[in-house]
């Protein structure tokens, strides 16, 4: 049952809806002059009176009084947990991962692939120049660090300068001795193959300036060389297997072409 009407004037005895002329739209089961403080169940379970011996007597009163009671105590329960959870301090919000808009995407793809294709182009053009200038600078410095003697313009193991050369070969150094009266040195060649002619003597030595050597020679050391013109020592040297290597094909391919050429 809900509350009991505390009008004197509209309830009546009986349990049913009040009179018309109470102000309350709840049940009321008690008469006026029954009425007090602590017939209303509930107001006497948020108070915490106990009710009186009159209102005890009473089952239905007593039945809502109990009932208000545990109503009230889960009441208090629960804001107790609330309390508690509104003590607590906020979570920190948890980082939003932005999504790049399909656009923004595309904008960024667009932008790598063109920067790739770029660096590409570049790193071909920066190739292809650093080649030309490499194999130009490889004939300039091949005459200049092994002191050639041949005229300007003539590239080691080209064909022109395969048609004048009297000597070309390539073997490995067995001695080199020191000239003190000329200021030279003395350096034999053991010779494994010739390019040109293609037959002649196993050991070869010459009398040769320090200073026309690509890098000093000692025993043991691989080098192809060439003399042109009739000279006494070769005006080229080249020393180092990579180096070798490179201006073997170079000479290889220029035999044929400098056969049919004249000095």
């Amino acid at each position: 049952m809900s509350r009991r009407a505390r009008s004197k004037a509209a309830c009546t005895r009986r349990c049913g809806p009040c009179a018309p002329a109470c102000t309350r739209t709840r049940w009321c089961d008690m008469s006026a002059e029954n009425e007090t403080y602590d017939s209303d169940a509930l107001m006497a379970a948020i108070t915490g009176e106990e009710p009186g011996d009159e209102t005890r007597a009473d089952p239905a009163f007593l039945a809502e009084y109990r009932a208000a009671e545990a109503d009230l105590g889960l009441l208090r329960e629960q804001l107790g947990i609330l309390g508690e959870r509104l003590a607590e301090a906020p979570p920190a919000p948890k980082p939003v991962p932005l999504r790049p808009s399909r656009t923004a995407r595309r904008r960024a793809r667009t932008l790598a692939f063109g920067t790739l294709a770029a660096a590409a182009v570049a790193s071909a053009v920066t190739g292809l120049g650093w080649l030309l200038g490499h194999s130009g600078a490889d004939s300039l410095s091949s005459a200049d660090s092994g002191s050639s003697k041949a005229e300007a313009g003539v590239r080691f193991g080209s064909p022109s300068y395969l048609a004048c050369a009297t000597t070309v070969a390539e073997g490995e150094v067995t001695a080199v001795r020191e000239l003190p009266a000329a200021g030279e040195l003395q350096v034999t060649v053991h010779v494994s193959h010739y390019y040109k002619p293609t037959l002649g003597v196993k050991d070869l030595t010459y009398a040769i300036g320090e200073y026309d050597l690509p890098e000093p020679l000692t025993k043991g050391t691989r080098v192809l060389f060439g003399v042109t013109g009739g000279a006494p020592s070769p005006d080229h040297w080249v020393v180092g297997e990579q180096e070798i290597a490179r201006e073997r094909a170079w000479v290889t391919a220029s035999l044929p072409a400098s056969r049919g050429l004249g000095c």
